[in-house]
């Protein structure tokens, strides 16, 4: 039997390229540059399936140019803001993504962010690395505890549940904001705001963790950000999109807060060039689900869905 053309447009785990090229008749970017529009319209009439990454954009003028041979897109990602999902469902195009798998990880770089940020780690690592500690005192490089503060949580979904289970170890008070309440067993005793202002109220420390829509786009802006208590520290893995940049430089620039942790961007790859003027914004390069276990098991999810698919059955991760 013929086995599906599938074109994978990253480099992934090598694990996850061999069953692919066990099971599938597979092509494999190597160069692992970003799918471009035209790819993906010629890639349409050339593969059966497409395995991409947030890099890979579905958008609707794209999806239009499809042909009809493209049967489905499972994304090697959780996020699907990269697809329009209307555009591919009217084409017939299944979609599916990868949860569960990496919110530990993400939850883990989430952490990592928020201390960094509240204990100075790009300023610090700056003055040894340079040779430039040559004092001491009680004030020198003072920063923000985390041991019992509040946490404030934007979006209880997996990751923020992973999140939220991190900072128990901290002994943290967990607040969160969902769009309806958890059950008592996945809250665990985190208290529940029914609106975004009420929980930036209480928030020493804010991580967020809801996907990219048109109604979380600039989530923290300007109005949002000047509720958040003085000093308050702000972590953001989940996407760039939530943050409008230029009200947060301006919120750094008065202290209001104190600092921030980052691992995405409105502009990606590359940043925001002018958040590097502060040492107390920590910046990583959207790295949250970067472990080598979470990379084969984003990818064996994937392939897990394909696999589903064209055995006739509906994939676990459909969307």
């Amino acid at each position: 039997m013929t086995k599906p053309r599938l074109w994978i447009t990253r480099r992934l785990s090598d694990a996850t390229l061999e069953r692919a090229a066990r099971d599938y008749d597979v092509v494999i970017n190597h160069d692992d540059q970003p799918g471009t529009a035209e790819q993906l319209i010629a890639g349409s009439a050339d593969f059966d399936a497409i395995i991409p990454c947030h890099s890979e954009h579905f958008s609707a003028d794209v999806v239009a140019q499809f042909a009809n041979r493209l049967k489905i897109v499972a994304n090697h990602s959780v996020g699907v803001d990269h697809c329009n999902l209307p555009a591919l469902k009217g084409r017939g195009i299944a979609v599916t993504n990868t949860p569960d798998v990496l919110s530990d990880a993400t939850a883990e770089l989430a952490m990592l962010l928020m201390l960094g940020a509240a204990r100075h780690a790009v300023a610090g690592d700056k003055i040894v690395r340079t040779g430039a500690w040559d004092s001491w005192s009680p004030a020198f490089m003072v920063g923000k505890q985390v041991t019992g503060a509040r946490i404030g949580i934007i979006g209880m979904g997996r990751v923020g549940r992973a999140f939220a289970t991190k900072a128990r170890g901290f002994g943290m008070e967990i607040h969160y904001y969902n769009r309806s309440e958890l059950p008592a067993d996945q809250a665990q005793g985190a208290v529940y705001h029914d609106n975004v202002e009420s929980l930036l109220g209480v928030a020493d420390f804010l991580s967020l963790h809801c996907p990219a829509t048109p109604e979380t786009t600039d989530l923290m802006n300007t109005e949002q950000l000047a509720l958040l208590p003085l000093g308050a520290v702000i972590v953001n893995t989940a996407r760039g999109a939530l943050v409008d940049e230029d009200a947060l430089i301006i919120a750094i620039k008065t202290g209001h807060v104190a600092a921030a942790g980052l691992d995405c961007f409105k502009t990606e790859p590359g940043g925001n060039p002018a958040f590097a003027a502060y040492e107390n914004i920590f910046m990583l390069p959207h790295i949250g689900s970067a472990t080598r276990q979470t990379r084969d098991a984003m990818g064996f999810r994937a392939l897990d869905n394909l696999d589903a698919f064209f055995a006739g059955k509906t994939p676990r991760d459909l969307l």
